[in-house]
């Protein structure tokens, strides 16, 4: 099959989830003989190439805005698509805010799937205008595109519950990082086997203040780790840098093989978003074997389950486990087999990528492209 991926940054990932997911996907898909194209933001790639590992890339501009960064550059990759692109029997849109832009390609005749992600209005980064928009999307990915995929069960009950409408679940994928070197740890100023790590998005409703205020109350000479950024978030950030304990580092956002040590090497992971389907970070930390500290919403629960020890938004309550897991390597070991797995058994790449191919298969069945069988463009 010919394949687009429209909605994410871009790749090679160099910012959160959805640049992952499409990074994960794509390259597997291309192993498998399909040809793929993913759309990326000029301005968010660290490289602008023209193809990554079989994975040929399109590069569009966006309106660098808080509220129409994503929008815009997907209006603009999809009317690339259609007017100057790929001729593609398949188009993967990411993220329900971009839903709008689904009948375009569906009118094209190109079969259109949409990853809805989370519940996204719920964030609180977004004005009210914001939120509406999100509820106005929610509403047009449930009859625009032709298949939807919700990557947890809470939010595939979402979207049945309020909406009545049936999604196909298909979950984030996971892979252990296997071995590691500590040079880039060693850059950062962190020693393997001593240091707490918690990876997102520093946006407020991902809790990374609740991380910072817990492990100033921690004793012992470990370290913690906030990995992340947000280009729409100074404000917090500076709050979050307004700490006196030496011990808290502050990276910035790592990927490649940076990432792969810090998650190797940490003793513990602490996980605390409040909103979204299923956390990348969290099941990476869970299939690299760390012990996990989750905070206890449905989405996390669901993905962590008893293989994690979870905690309420107190500051006093995540200290305490933070400091119990410290104390207590038989538990840490205990945890750490049990996260791994489970992500063993239920966020296989592999698999994910099957099933990805599966649907795809039937939308074009269901959904043939007009265009299907014509020559490539390039």
């Amino acid at each position: 099959m010919k394949i687009a991926i429209i909605g994410t940054r871009g790749i090679p990932a160099a910012y959160g989830g959805f640049e992952t997911f499409a990074e994960e996907l794509s390259t597997r898909l291309v192993q498998r003989g399909h040809q793929v194209w993913v759309y990326c933001r000029a301005h968010a790639v660290r490289q602008r190439l023209a193809e990554y590992h079989g994975v040929r890339l399109r590069f569009v501009p966006a309106i660098r805005h808080k509220y129409l960064d994503t929008v815009s550059h997907t209006f603009l990759s999809v009317l690339h698509l259609l007017v100057r692109g790929p001729l593609v029997d398949v188009v993967l849109v990411c993220n329900a805010a971009n839903s709008a832009f689904c009948c375009l390609t569906r009118a094209a005749g190109i079969g259109t799937v949409l990853n809805v992600d989370g519940v996204e209005r719920r964030r609180k980064k977004w004005n009210s205008l914001g939120r509406a928009w999100y509820r106005m999307s929610e509403r047009l990915a449930t009859w625009l595109p032709a298949a939807i995929v919700t990557d947890a069960r809470a939010i595939q009950s979402y979207y049945l519950e309020r909406y009545g409408k049936q999604s196909r679940f298909i979950p984030y994928g996971a892979s252990p990082p296997g071995a590691a070197g500590t040079d880039r740890l060693q850059r950062l100023g962190l020693r393997p086997g001593n240091y707490v790590l918690y990876v997102s998005r520093l946006e407020p409703e991902n809790n990374a203040l609740l991380v910072v205020r817990a492990f100033e109350k921690v004793r012992g000479n470990v370290g913690l780790a906030i990995v992340g950024d947000a280009p729409y978030a100074a404000g917090y950030i500076r709050r979050l840098h307004d700490t006196a304990d030496r011990r808290i580092l502050f990276p910035g956002a790592v990927y490649g093989e940076g990432y792969r040590q810090l998650r190797a090497h940490a003793l513990l992971y602490v996980h605390a978003t409040e909103v979204g389907g299923t956390h990348p970070a969290l099941i990476e930390a869970m299939a690299a074997a760390r012990p996990v500290l989750y905070l206890d919403t449905i989405e996390n629960r669901e993905a962590a389950a008893d293989s994690g020890l979870a905690f309420s938004s107190s500051p006093d309550d995540l200290a305490a486990k933070m400091q119990f897991l410290l104390d207590c390597p038989e538990e840490r070991q205990r945890l750490a087999a049990l996260a791994s797995e489970r992500a063993r058994r239920l966020y296989d790449w592999e698999e994910i990528t099957t099933a990805y191919e599966e649907l795809f298969r039937e939308i074009n069945r269901v959904h043939p492209s007009r265009k299907a069988g014509s020559v490539v463009k390039y």
